[in-house]
């Protein structure tokens, strides 16, 4: 068993269990276990998300909360004996570290395989329970709570599957002062920029409202459920553009033949693996235009108001495509929040298929900054104007 040493320049108090700071990875020379810092932990845990995308293999992640019992005077001594009951009562390849630096523990239990999830869980549980009363007293487990957190997780939402699990995805969540200063910039920059787009363009709100009302019958606005970040449904607004009461299920099969790469997908109509149907019967004649020009996503700025929306992010799925994602494509709708432009837009709009753009909402995703947004946003006109892509 491979054992990493303290830094050199560690203070000689760094030994105690209780200093969350530490990066010990795995068990020290004499068996005993080791936590991870929460830093290190939240690495782990994300790389962990990342490898079961690509095996299929599901793991467990358990947190043992215990509160106030560590903060207390016998903290030390508590955790003692959590360190000992989950040394114990765990695997060797577990992972192990602080999820909440001295408030919970977090255990990553890898490879759990193809067994009955609620037996696997009931057995762990059973298991942790029988080694912490060993190492505490029924006070202090009257206080610790346990609580289990399965990834893949359910994201069926068609089928009324629940949303992401949030505790699975730490590392997604502003860590410090300046993660979350530039999650207030760009929150300032949705809302001023939503804000004078829909003073400035009022006059042209009406004259296309007058346009879809004359034209075709039916309401102004298209109203759809979509998901939005962590798989909250929202309902996301549009000009209408195609005739009223159409048959959503002509693009609900294009759309799972696309994504699972069908190659009839591919070839029908010319689309060339297109995310957008071509010639689509549905769409009214000013409904083409609306689209070649993108103004019937406008009505979404009321989106980014209420915080649903961000003006730069990936586009928000419709729930029957999140019910044909690989594991991996979720990441889109985890990792940020959905906008009304993004990368897709200015570099591929519909002309690239469906991984190619998820790779570009995730390549959004893990380098975005408020300048990466102002630079989208600057963007976006000259890739409207152009219309490649736009169908």
């Amino acid at each position: 068993m491979l054992t990493l040493k303290r830094p050199r320049k560690a203070k000689p108090d760094s030994r105690s269990p209780l200093n969350p700071s530490h990066g010990y990875v795995g068990r020290a020379k004499d068996g005993s276990l080791m936590l991870m810092s929460a830093e290190l932990f939240r690495k782990v845990l994300s790389l962990e998300r990342k490898r079961s995308e690509r095996s299929r293999q599901r793991f467990v992640l358990m947190l043992v909360h215990a509160g106030e019992l560590l903060r207390a005077e016998r903290g030390e001594t508590v955790l003692g004996g959590i360190i000992r009951a989950l040394s114990t009562s765990t695997r060797e390849t577990d992972l192990h570290g602080w999820y909440h630096n001295g408030l919970v523990v977090g255990v990553v239990c890898t490879e759990i395989g193809a067994a009955d999830i609620t037996s696997v869980l009931s057995a762990l549980h059973s298991k942790v329970c029988a080694a912490l009363r060993s190492n505490l007293n029924l006070q202090q487990m009257n206080v610790i709570q346990i609580s289990f957190h399965v990834f893949p997780d359910d994201l069926n939402l068609q089928s009324g599957g629940h949303l992401a699990d949030i505790s699975l995805y730490p590392d997604l969540q502003p860590q410090d002062s300046a993660a979350k200063a530039s999650r207030l910039i760009k929150r300032t920059i949705d809302v001023t920029g939503s804000l004078i787009a829909l003073i400035l363009l009022s006059p042209l709100f009406c004259a296309i409202a007058v346009a879809i009302k004359f034209t075709s019958k039916g309401p102004i606005l298209f109203k759809q459920v979509r998901v939005g970040q962590y798989g909250v449904k929202f309902t996301f607004l549009k000009f209408r553009s195609m005739y009223f009461q159409s048959n959503p299920k002509i693009h609900q099969d294009y759309v799972r033949r696309l994504i699972s790469g069908k190659e009839d997908c591919q070839r029908s109509d010319n689309n060339g693996g297109v995310y957008k149907i071509q010639n689509d019967p549905r769409v009214t004649a000013i409904g083409r235009l609306l689209r070649k020009t993108s103004l019937d996503e406008l009505p979404q700025f009321f989106n980014v108001l209420k915080g649903e929306m961000s003006l730069v992010g990936p586009r928000p799925p419709i729930p029957y495509e999140v019910d044909a994602y690989e594991i991996w494509h979720r990441r889109r709708i985890l990792e940020v929040k959905p906008g009304i432009t993004g990368l897709w837009q200015v570099e591929g709009r519909s002309r690239i298929k469906f991984d190619e753009m998820v790779r570009l909402d995730l390549r959004y995703a893990q380098t975005w900054s408020p300048w990466l947004d102002i630079k989208i946003l600057l963007r976006t006109p000259q890739a409207v104007l152009r219309g490649n892509g736009a169908y």
